[in-house]
């Protein structure tokens, strides 16, 4: 089993109400989000395991299991093509739980007229194999998101 841990600190909301049809329609997989707190910081792994996809705006570990969980900074924030952004890892480096991946301002993507929220999303897996999803409340980075069978 797999543990995805919080990348951020912030509020768990439900997939569902992600402002994007993707996500919230659950086409890239399922999960939940998190509504950022909005201060500068630092986005961390959610699994312990291998970096697969990076790119400023979103990344992809997949850990030991051959689980893939990416985790999406912000909607449409692909727009800004990396300014905001800056990458502490690079493609194909192994990671811990809790290591940082990107540095990154919410505050300062919604000025620039983006949506901070923040899917995690279990790639290639169907929805009863998350168990319970945080889909409200505070979290803090570290703490469980789901767990993914």
């Amino acid at each position: 089993m797999t543990t995805v841990s919080s990348p951020l600190a912030g509020r768990a909301i439900p997939l569902d109400a992600v402002p994007d049809p993707v996500f919230s329609g659950a086409m890239v997989g399922p999960g939940t989000a998190v509504d950022p707190v909005r201060a500068p910081g630092e986005v961390v792994s959610p699994v312990d395991g291998v970096i697969v996809s990076l790119h400023p705006h979103a990344f992809v570990v997949v850990d030991d299991e051959g689980h893939g969980v990416l985790t999406h900074l912000g909607i449409d924030t692909v727009q800004l093509n990396g300014e905001g952004f800056e990458l502490l890892v690079a493609k194909g480096d192994t990671v811990r739980r809790g290591q940082p991946v990107v540095g990154w301002d919410p505050a300062a993507v919604e000025a620039g007229g983006k949506s901070p929220i923040c899917p995690v999303i279990a790639l290639e897996a169907t929805a009863d194999a998350l168990g319970e999803v945080a889909q409200d409340g505070e979290v803090a980075a570290g703490d469980t998101l789901f767990n993914w069978k």
